[in-house]
């Protein structure tokens, strides 16, 4: 059982140090991140952008530039199939976001030619370390996919459990996210929470443990669980909660981040590489984390 983020670590230590691809990487804040994660000796680093903002900020942070590929492209649009390009030619397995819209990074990760599609729909998967919860917590999605149909859900969930399995949890249990643990005819959510977790009792969808709907204080309390008489193995000790839009999965991220104390890692997951793809609002512990998360895969 993880419980910390920082024990992630643990899981790189003897594997081989992976390569991150930067795109626009004239951010003050990513290239801050990017010092801890050189210096912790968890990746190596590629650089792609304005060479010149680059070096300022390296200077101002003490970075040593040296040890890392510099590659000079000053339109952050053209920098993101830069980044995308070098991934093909294996001079990285990881991408980063930098200073550039996600619109533009994932139009470079979405090019049909070009691009790192993988035939599989793209997800947001956040890892949380809560002070109120006794192990790492998955979430997902949370910022790719706005009202996701049942087959969706299927490809989400795939994601995330390639994530849990990336770093040791064999049999993850997930819980499907909706306001009540009963299905109602008259909400969408339940339903597709139900036929998830048949799904997963028919062995459609395998390696892990499936149940819903199940109401978020029936998935992360075994208390609320039983005093309203739920038997699940999922309830009270779920590892990954399945959101039903991206309006609940967004809220309840933004929640955790800035009311619930915890630390999170990201990634977009359903590409040939992880993507390391956190928001300007992310802290650069945050930024650390998920660069972090896509080295232990």
């Amino acid at each position: 059982m993880l419980k910390k983020l920082d024990q992630l670590y643990d899981l790189t230590k003897n594997k081989e140090i992976k390569t991150v691809v930067v795109a626009a990487a004239e951010d003050l804040h990513v290239l801050e991140a990017i010092k801890s994660a050189v210096d912790k000796k968890i990746i190596r680093v590629v650089l792609v952008g304005n060479l010149t903002k680059i070096k300022e900020f390296a200077k101002q942070i003490e970075l040593n530039l040296s040890a890392i590929d510099l590659y000079e492209e000053n339109d952050p649009v053209k920098a993101c199939s830069r980044a995308v390009e070098l991934i093909h030619h294996d001079q990285a397995s990881i991408l980063m976001k930098g200073l550039v819209s996600t619109s533009a990074l994932l139009k470079a990760v979405l090019h049909k030619e070009k691009g790192l599609r993988k035939n599989k729909l793209l997800s947001h998967m956040a890892v949380f370390e809560s002070p109120y919860y006794h192990k790492l917590l998955g979430l997902t999605d949370v910022g790719m996919n706005i009202s996701p149909e049942l087959e969706d859900k299927v490809a989400i969930l795939d994601n995330a459990l390639e994530v849990f399995h990336g770093i040791g949890i064999a049999k993850p249990k997930v819980a499907v996210l909706a306001a009540v643990e009963v299905v109602n005819p008259a909400m969408q959510a339940t339903i597709d929470a139900a036929a998830l977790t048949l799904m997963n009792k028919r062995k459609q969808i395998r390696d892990c443990i499936v149940d819903g709907p199940l109401a978020l204080d029936n998935a992360i309390s075994k208390e609320a669980a039983i005093h309203k008489g739920i038997e699940s193995e999922v309830a009270g000790d779920a590892d990954i909660l399945i959101c039903n839009d991206i309006e609940s999965g967004n809220f309840m991220y933004k929640t955790l981040n800035f009311l619930g104390g915890a630390q999170v890692a990201a990634l977009v997951m359903g590409a040939q590489v992880p993507i390391v793809l956190t928001s300007r609002a992310d802290s650069e512990q945050s930024k650390l984390m998920s660069m972090l998360l896509a080295a232990a895969l």
